[in-house]
């Protein structure tokens, strides 16, 4: 066989190995299990194992099999659905740690000031912050590699402080100009889920999830009893940009708002019996107004939990129609270290609700670029129930919803044109928004750190003016000047500098906190809560 006619045929003859041993190989444990264990234990090579070998050994030039084997089963994973994925094994260990909340590494945040890495956070009580890492640290080598420079590559910065727990990275870094070489032991990380969770105002609470993790629902319950605690009666609970997880934790926090035996989803798949998973205990917050808050990246899990409360008229959904992932995968370890992410089941929504949006098998550039559509035909802009073409249900108290496309909200809310537009002109924009905070922020510390609440900064901001001319200092150096923008874009550069030192001063705590205050749909959320 010649070159040309291997070329033709290998990647056919891979990919038909790969199907064959994947359905003869494979065995299915539950639709809601962890991680399992490998499925292969001694037996007889596959076929895709022989013919490797025989490229390996015979082919006219030398070529990466293992290369070739993964772009097999990437071939053969892509003619499944939109969300089978096959993880090589040099990934799996990022992906986990997703999934488990947590990892192991120093416990920074880095960003690119001018052309240093710079420490932006630390994670309280972490490795980097034990060992005497602060912010504002300068980052100049890790193990001996330098890490600053114009073409710094963040995530090979990341992989020199990733890593086991209990070994260690070497820093050098310079701190008010004194050099410093600090020797930092790696340990567990955790990464919270609940992004912010506090008083809007009395009786009123807001929660932000910006996942479903192994650790959610703990998270989640702590900060429902804190602000139960504080007299919390209405609840906002913010799921935008949420891209799911855990499906057993969006379930566990559905429970906490519905009454007992009230059905919450069920999966059903070829392979994977119909499963109903109901409310089984008393709840939290079975009583008291509640909105939700969606967009187009609220999916999967996001879309069970918000599914289960407009199905039983719980609460009142406000946003954007969601992204429309209703496929459950499971995660299979293979033998090699790799693993196998497979679709298994549909879930379904109390009142038998595909959320799921359509694909055709194998075509799936329709399929990613569907978001983009929306804002291309407008679909984010206006409201787009008229337009949905799924079918049409009635929830458990008569109203009309649909199924097939993901959730369309109760209370629509469009897209803020200009800021997609304006900031996808402007890419250098967010660059220079975190450096000119991070400057004001180090050039009055002392002072900002005596504020206890945002809204003390947000009064300290209006009426002070050196952030702002800290940032026309850095739009100056970039040929660029504030005439160059209309009013309204100012405001929202205005805002986004305001949300950036709130991260500088308490985390994702004050940046969610600050933005808060000039959030459309926050704002529309908390006038509806009030209704």
């Amino acid at each position: 066989m010649n070159q040309k006619k291997l070329q033709i045929w290998l990647p056919l003859l891979l990919a038909g190995a790969v199907v064959l041993g994947m359905f003869f190989g494979y065995k299915l444990k539950d639709n809601m299990g962890a991680y399992g264990p490998s499925f292969f234990g001694k037996q007889k090579r596959t076929g895709l194992e022989e013919i490797l070998e025989l490229v390996k050994a015979h082919y006219v030039d030398t070529v990466n099999t293992d290369s070739l084997s993964n772009t097999a089963i990437q071939n053969v994973i892509s003619q499944l659905d939109p969300h089978s994925i096959y993880i090589p094994a040099d990934h799996v260990q990022a992906v986990n740690d997703d999934m488990k909340g947590s990892f192991e590494g120093v416990g920074i945040e880095f960003g690119l000031i001018g052309d240093t890495v710079t420490v932006l956070q630390l994670f309280p009580k972490g490795p980097a912050e034990a060992a005497g890492i602060q912010i504002a640290d300068k980052i100049i080598s890790a193990n001996d590699s330098m890490v600053s420079g114009k073409k710094v590559e963040y995530e090979r910065i990341r992989k020199f402080f990733r890593g086991p727990k209990g070994t260690s990275v070497k820093v050098k870094l310079l701190r008010d100009g004194q050099p410093k070489e600090i020797i930092i032991q790696r340990g567990v990380i955790p990464v919270k889920s609940v992004d912010v969770a506090y008083m809007m105002e009395p009786g009123i609470g807001f929660i932000r999830l910006s996942k479903f993790a192994s650790n959610t629902y703990e998270e989640f319950m702590q900060s429902l009893e804190d602000l139960k605690k504080q007299g919390m009666k209405k609840l906002i609970l913010d799921l935008r940009d949420n891209g799911g997880g855990m499906l057993d934790d969006a379930i566990q926090i559905a429970d906490e708002f519905l009454d007992d035996s009230k059905d919450i989803v069920y999966t059903e798949g070829k392979s994977t019996p119909k499963q109903i998973y109901t409310a089984r205990r008393p709840g939290l917050f079975e009583e008291g107004k509640l909105v939700l808050l969606i967009n187009e990246g609220s999916a999967s899990a996001s879309e069970v939990l918000t599914g289960a409360l407009q199905d039983w008229d719980r609460a009142v959904i406000v946003g954007r129609r969601s992204f429309g992932k209703g496929l459950v995968q499971e995660q299979y370890q293979l033998s090699d270290g790799s693993a196998l992410r497979l679709t298994i089941s549909r879930y379904f929504t109390p009142i038998g609700r595909s959320i799921q949006k359509p694909y055709i098998r194998g075509e799936y550039g329709d399929y990613k670029e569907e978001i983009n559509n929306r804002f291309n035909n407008g679909a984010l802009f206006h409201n787009d129930s008229s337009n949905h073409k799924g079918k049409a249900y009635k929830t458990k108290g008569g109203r009309i919803v649909y199924g097939g496309g993901g959730i369309s909200p109760d209370v629509f809310v469009p897209a803020d044109s200009m800021e997609f537009q304006f900031l996808k002109k402007h890419e250098l924009l967010g660059g220079l928004i975190e450096d000119a905070s991070f400057t004001y922020y180090m050039s009055g510390k002392s002072k900002l750190n005596g504020f206890k609440t945002p809204q003390e900064l947000k009064q300290h901001l209006t009426n002070d003016g050196g952030l702002w001319n800290i940032f026309q200092s850095k739009l100056a150096k970039n040929n660029l000047t504030v005439e160059n923008f209309s009013p309204a874009q100012k405001q929202l550069i205005s805002d986004y500098l305001n949300c950036m030192l709130g991260r500088f001063l308490w985390g994702n705590d004050g940046y969610f906190k600050m933005c808060n205050f000039s959030d459309k749909m926050v704002m529309k959320g908390l006038e509806e809560v009030k209704k």
